[in-house]
């Protein structure tokens, strides 16, 4: 049982991982920066609703840093772990709460992960006017948040097992 969630962590990350090269594809942060598809968001919702809470902290955390390290750089690292602690600590209290969907989940992880970013873009500028690019990237966080808690909604529909 323990080999098949070695292999199980292994797939996850590596698909993570694709999805974060995936993303890295798409200019959409040259337009608006900060702005992400949040693509391997899909799988960290996947393994919080399949795995449990813990295997989706490890998967979130190991995905931020090897895609820190192979296509970031030390800044990017932090804004996206900031970004993801906040993003999966919500997921978890609003999942308990069973008050939301997983695609109203899905947003308020994609909305916590943008506020995130912000909180660390005002300690790094020393700027509290940054806090008026916040409303670009909530919509953002709404609408990809959407898209993703839909694929993952589909896709735990035709999982089997994990």
């Amino acid at each position: 049982m323990k080999s098949k969630k070695v292999a199980t962590y292994g797939i996850l990350i590596a698909l993570a991982f694709i999805f974060s090269y995936i993303e890295s594809l798409f200019p959409v942060s040259n337009a608006i920066p900060g702005i992400k598809l949040g693509l391997a968001n899909l799988v960290v919702i996947v393994a919080l609703y399949k795995m449990g809470v813990k295997e989706a902290f490890v998967l979130s955390i190991l995905r931020i840093i090897l895609v820190g390290f192979t296509f970031g750089n030390p800044s990017t690292m932090m804004f996206s772990l900031v970004g993801g602690l906040l993003s999966w600590f919500l997921m978890v209290i609003f999942q308990k709460t069973k008050l939301f969907s997983m695609v109203g989940i899905s947003i308020i992880g994609g909305i916590a992960h943008n506020i995130g970013q912000i909180v660390v873009s005002i300690f790094v500028v020393e700027n509290v006017d940054i806090i008026y690019y916040l409303p670009f990237l909530l919509v953002s966080g709404v609408i990809m948040g959407a898209l993703v808690g839909i694929l993952a909604a589909i896709i735990i529909k035709r999982l089997k097992t994990l």
